[in-house]
């Protein structure tokens, strides 16, 4: 393990006990949240696409987005994708697009390619080396997991690996894909 991916985690580690030991981040008028609220809309977020230019979630409107983050060193990471990439395959055909969004660091994006393809990842994949994802969405540590509707809102979210048959996303995705798309 190289000594900036310690410190990484270690400032992950970190800023996780402040926001706990605080409870949570203050907004204006001074109430308390821990996280962006489903039936919100999603904040603006983009990154870099793995093999590619920078893409903005706002260009997958009309689409139901799972957006999950992860990082090849999360062993529970390892755990999930197959059933991300299950959903994937099941429901891209009614609007489903799944975005994996590595935090890997910068540099790592033959190994991000390489671990992805190893677990059978055919599904999107994103590549967020600052980690912007996690201040966005307020989301501490990985795996997380979003669903945004056609809409741009968020529906649901999850933090630890997902499963194929989670009764809530199930039912959250059935919801989110039954709207008509725009």
């Amino acid at each position: 393990m190289t000594l900036r991916l310690v410190r990484r985690r270690s400032a992950m580690a970190v800023a996780a006990i402040i926001v706990m030991a605080l409870g949570g981040c203050t907004t204006e008028g001074g109430t308390s949240r821990t996280a962006v609220k489903v039936g919100q809309p999603a904040p603006a977020y983009a990154a870099r696409v793995l093999s590619g230019p920078d893409i903005a979630l706002d260009s997958l409107r009309g689409d139901v987005v799972l957006l999950n983050v992860w990082a090849t060193w999360c062993k529970p990471c390892r755990q999930e994708i197959p059933a991300l990439d299950s959903l994937h395959r099941a429901f891209a055909p009614q609007g489903l697009r799944v975005v994996g969004v590595s935090i890997d660091l910068e540099g790592e994006e033959q190994r991000i390619a390489e671990f992805a393809k190893e677990l059978g990842a055919s599904y999107a994949l994103w590549h967020d080396p600052d980690d912007n994802v996690s201040s966005t969405f307020l989301a501490i540590g990985v795996p997380a997991t979003f669903l945004i509707d056609r809409d741009g809102v968020l529906r649901w979210r999850h933090h630890g690996p997902v499963t194929y048959a989670d009764s809530s996303l199930n039912a959250a995705l059935a919801t989110a894909l039954a709207a008509p798309r725009p």
